[in-house]
């Protein structure tokens, strides 16, 4: 009985999804496709109405953009290591020059 109660109070999916689901498993995959496209395109609605309100907070209110891209926090960690490696291999080049500069060659005296 407990067993029953757990599944009654887990979270059921929206009457969409379980539409879908109960379509695709009929295999009435064109009602279940256009359930999906359904689904998705308020999704996608809801992503865009909420970048229209970030993005015109910005503008409008000042807010700042706390949010940090992680695509472009990476393009800077890759810079900044491209950055390192180049002023290492500078230094190594001279460092290299400067060797030869002071080896010692017995056939010059």
């Amino acid at each position: 009985m407990s067993e029953e109660t757990e599944v009654m109070d887990q979270e059921q999916p929206p009457l969409e999804i379980r539409n879908m689901i109960q379509h695709a498993m009929n295999q009435e995959y064109s009602q279940a496709n256009n359930i999906f496209g359904d689904v998705m395109t308020m999704k996608l609605n809801d992503m865009l109405d909420q970048e229209q309100i970030r993005i015109a907070d910005q503008i409008y209110n000042g807010v700042e953009d706390d949010e940090i891209d992680p695509d472009e926090e990476q393009l800077e960690l890759d810079l900044e290591a491209e950055g390192e490696l180049e002023s290492e291999d500078e230094v190594d080049e001279e460092d290299i020059e400067d060797e030869d500069e002071n080896d010692f060659d017995p056939e010059e005296e």
